[in-house]
C-alpha cells in the first residue's frame, strides 16, 4: 500500500522507501500484515504514511482524527505534525477541533460559509 505512489511515479527502491516511512510512523514490524490485521490506529498511520512517502510539499488532511479515540488521534496529530515539520510540508487541516486548529501556525474559520481569520467562538 505505501510502495503504491512510489511504483506510480517510477522510482526506484519503492519498498526501501515504504519501509523507511513504515519505521517513522511505528509500523515497521506490521509490513506484511493486511489492513483487516491492523487496528484503526495502525491503518490511520498506514495512510499516513502512504500520503507523505512522496515527500508532498502539501499535505491536506480532512478530519484526520474523526474516527479515532481520543489518545489514539492525539498520537496520529503528533505524528502528523512532526513528519510535516521534518519533511517541510505545509500541513492543511480541517477539522471541527478546537484544540487542534490551536496547534496550527494559522486558523481560519468558516461559519454561514463565510471565511474569517481565526478561530470561531462558540455562541
Amino acid at each position: 500500500n505505501v510502495a503504491i505512489p512510489l511504483e506510480f511515479s517510477g522510482q526506484k527502491d519503492v519498498f526501501d522507501q515504504a519501509n523507511e516511512i513504515l519505521k517513522a510512523v511505528g509500523l515497521a514490524e506490521r509490513v506484511t500484515h493486511y489492513p483487516s490485521q491492523l487496528s484503526g490506529g495502525e491503518q490511520q498511520r498506514v495512510a499516513l504514511a502512504r500520503a507523505v512517502v512522496t515527500n508532498p510539499a502539501l499535505l491536506m488532511a480532512d478530519e484526520p482524527t474523526g474516527n479515532l479515540d481520543q489518545g489514539t488521534g492525539e498520537m496520529i496529530m503528533d505524528l502528523l505534525f512532526d513528519l510535516a515539520n521534518s519533511k517541510n510540508m505545509t500541513l492543511m487541516l480541517i477539522t471541527h477541533d478546537n484544540n487542534l486548529a490551536k496547534r496550527c501556525s494559522r486558523a481560519v474559520s468558516m461559519v454561514d460559509g463565510i471565511l474569517s481569520e481565526g478561530l470561531a467562538h462558540a455562541a
